[in-house]
C-alpha cells in the first residue's frame, strides 16, 4: 500500500464519530458532501485530472482496440464510461440488448471518442462470437469498464441499494428524499436552492451533461465508479472510500 493509501485509510479509520442526535442533520448531508467530494467536478479535481493524463499517458502505448476505447474513455475523466454506456443505451431502439454492426460504429462516433473505423470494426468482430452480425450491449458495456475486483463491485452495488429505497433498479429525487435531509445544506438554508434542487444535483454527480434525466441506474452507478476506482490503487482506500461516503 502506497504512503497516500495508508493515510487515507487511517484517516477515514479514525474520523470523528457523530453519536449524540443533535448531530443527525449533519449524518444525513455527508453523503451528499462526500460523493461532491470525489465527483470529479472539472479538470481541475485532482483526481479527475490524475486519471485523465494517467489514460492519455497510456493510449501512446496501447494498440488493442478494447484497451484503447476504454483509456479514451478515461481521458475523459471518471464519466467517460457512463457517458458512453448511455449512448449506446440509446442506440438500441427495440430494447433487444443487441447492436448490429452499424448501430456499433455509430454509436461509437456519436460518442465523440476518435476510434478509428478498422479498430470499431475489430471490436464488433471480436464481440460478435456466434458471427449473428450482433453484439450483446450489456456484455460490451462490462467489458469497456476498468477491472474491478469482486470487493469493489460488491460495495459499489451496496451502496446502490442503500439509496434505491423503492427497490425499482433506479436511484430517483423519491429515493433519496425520504433518506436525506437537506435542512442544514447552506445553499438549501440561504434560500439559493429549494430541496429538489439541491437533490437533483446531487443525482447529477452520476450523469453526463445533456442527458441529465433524474434516474440513476445501477450500471451507470458502476460505470461512474469504476473510473473512480482507476485513481485509486489500494482496495483498501476504496472500500473506505464508499463505507464513508454511504453510511455503510
Amino acid at each position: 500500500m502506497s504512503s497516500a493509501s495508508m493515510a487515507a485509510c487511517f484517516n477515514y479509520e479514525n474520523s470523528p464519530k457523530q453519536t449524540n442526535k443533535g448531530d443527525k442533520k449533519d449524518t444525513n448531508l455527508n453523503i451528499m458532501d462526500a460523493v461532491a467530494m470525489h465527483r470529479p467536478q472539472s479538470a481541475s479535481s485532482r483526481q479527475d485530472e490524475e486519471l485523465m493524463q494517467k489514460s492519455t499517458r497510456a493510449l501512446s502505448s496501447t494498440t488493442d482496440p478494447l484497451e484503447k476505447l476504454r483509456l479514451m474513455c478515461l481521458s475523459r475523466g471518471a464519466v467517460g464510461i457512463l457517458g458512453l454506456g448511455r449512448v449506446f443505451r440509446r442506440m438500441d431502439d427495440d430494447g433487444s440488448k443487441q447492436l448490429n454492426k452499424m448501430e456499433f460504429i455509430n454509436g461509437i462516433r456519436e460518442s465523440g471518442v476518435e476510434l478509428s473505423n478498422a479498430d470499431a470494426e475489430e471490436l464488433f468482430e471480436r464481440f460478435d462470437t456466434d458471427k449473428t452480425g450482433s453484439v450483446s450491449l450489456d456484455e460490451f458495456l462490462v467489458k469497456i469498464r476498468p477491472p474491478m475486483s469482486e470487493s469493489r463491485r460488491a460495495i459499489i452495488e451496496q451502496a446502490f441499494k442503500k439509496l434505491d429505497k423503492s427497490g425499482d433498479g433506479l436511484i430517483t429525487i423519491d429515493d433519496i428524499r425520504n433518506v436525506y435531509s437537506v435542512n442544514s445544506h447552506p445553499r438549501y438554508m440561504s434560500g439559493e436552492e429549494t430541496a429538489d434542487q439541491v437533490l437533483t444535483k446531487f443525482l447529477g454527480n452520476f450523469e453526463t451533461e445533456g442527458t441529465v434525466d433524474g434516474k440513476v441506474t445501477l450500471e451507470e452507478f458502476m460505470n461512474y465508479y469504476s473510473g473512480i476506482g482507476v485513481s485509486i490503487e489500494n482496495d483498501c482506500y476504496f472500500d473506505l472510500m464508499m463505507r464513508q461516503a454511504y453510511k455503510l
